[in-house]
């Protein structure tokens, strides 16, 4: 029988937000059924986590309105602070810095979460419950303001991953590398500690390339050289042509006793030219092979099952 969830996330974003933009578009929302079919196929859940553009796209509103109902998705949320309103321009500074929400002041911080909770569950008619932060960007005060908009679920955290030198408007990111790699119910005053409250943490699935001793003699050559290079790090994500890399990740991960597979991907990488990783049709065929792989590698070890219903069976079986 089959017992460990393949979560699947999806970054549910405007096009290509690699490159700066006056407007955005959303055209990637039109993609999105051929990912949503062969998830289905297999038996597996996205969670879409959606933010401002997307929500308010009339393509993507459909798509992800038909799969809420047949019970094959999930929507969440996922928050650009730069460009969700409400405006708050001595930090969005237009866009251009893509500021974490973090650097807010907190009264910013819950206005924005406010309205783009909101949004999603009048535009869905479903309760918010699960939630990745923009840029990866999350502390104590957005896990306080999560809970308070009643979210259960959050899958921010990159474990082994140091942010703090990928700039926002005056600061860097959140800095992962002392964080739990499993499923954890947050402490408030630590989110890098479990506690007793309701926020489920789910971090993504990722692992150091190499063995420590062995980064440890690249970053001292690196400094020799005066560089400055984050620590190589395998996510379950694709890149191109790692089906065998991301498929070696689950597996080593299932031998350690996991309690999940996390996958992530943005939501415009599923069209050509939506992302600088997969540029044109050829490359998004070389996506879809990837993910035929892996998924049949999966199908026979591990089950769909959404954020939210991740939740709901960590806390049924507590209660039993």
């Amino acid at each position: 029988m089959k017992t460990i969830p393949f979560l699947i996330t999806i970054d549910t974003e405007g096009d290509n937000l690699w490159q700066s933009q006056a407007e955005v578009s959303a055209h990637n929302a039109r993609f999105l059924p051929r990912f949503q079919q062969l998830c289905e196929r297999y038996g597996f859940k996205p969670c879409y986590l959606t933010n401002h553009e997307m929500a308010t796209d009339a393509d993507y509103q459909a798509f992800a309105r038909d799969a809420i109902a047949r019970g094959t998705a999930e929507v969440g949320m996922h928050l650009h602070a730069w460009n969700s309103p409400p405006a708050h321009p001595a930090t969005d500074r237009g866009g251009q810095a893509q500021a974490y929400l973090i650097e807010y002041p907190r009264e910013i911080m819950r206005a924005k979460i406010d309205f783009m909770t909101k949004l999603l569950e009048d535009t869905f008619g479903v309760k918010m419950l699960s939630h990745r932060a923009g840029r990866w960007a999350f502390n104590e005060t957005y896990a306080g303001l999560l809970l308070e908009y009643g979210y259960r679920v959050d899958c921010s955290v990159t474990p082994h991953v140091d942010w703090s030198a990928t700039p926002g408007a005056t600061a860097g990111g959140t800095d992962y590398r002392a964080f739990p790699d499993r499923a954890y119910f947050v402490d408030p005053a630590d989110i890098s500690k479990p506690g007793a409250s309701p926020l489920l943490e789910l971090p993504m699935t990722t692992r150091p390339k190499y063995a420590p001793w062995v980064q440890a003699l690249k970053t001292g050559a690196d400094r020799l050289r005066g560089k400055h290079r984050p620590a190589s790090i395998v996510w379950m994500r694709p890149r191109g042509g790692n089906a065998k890399q991301m498929m070696a990740l689950a597996d080593q991960r299932l031998a350690a006793g996991a309690d999940y597979v996390e996958f992530m991907l943005h939501s415009s990488e599923f069209m050509p030219g939506g992302s600088p990783t997969f540029r044109d049709e050829a490359a998004i065929e070389g996506l879809y092979a990837d993910l035929e792989q892996l998924f049949e590698h999966l199908a026979a070890r591990f089950e769909g099952l959404t954020l939210a219903g991740f939740h709901q069976r960590l806390t049924a079986a507590a209660g039993s």
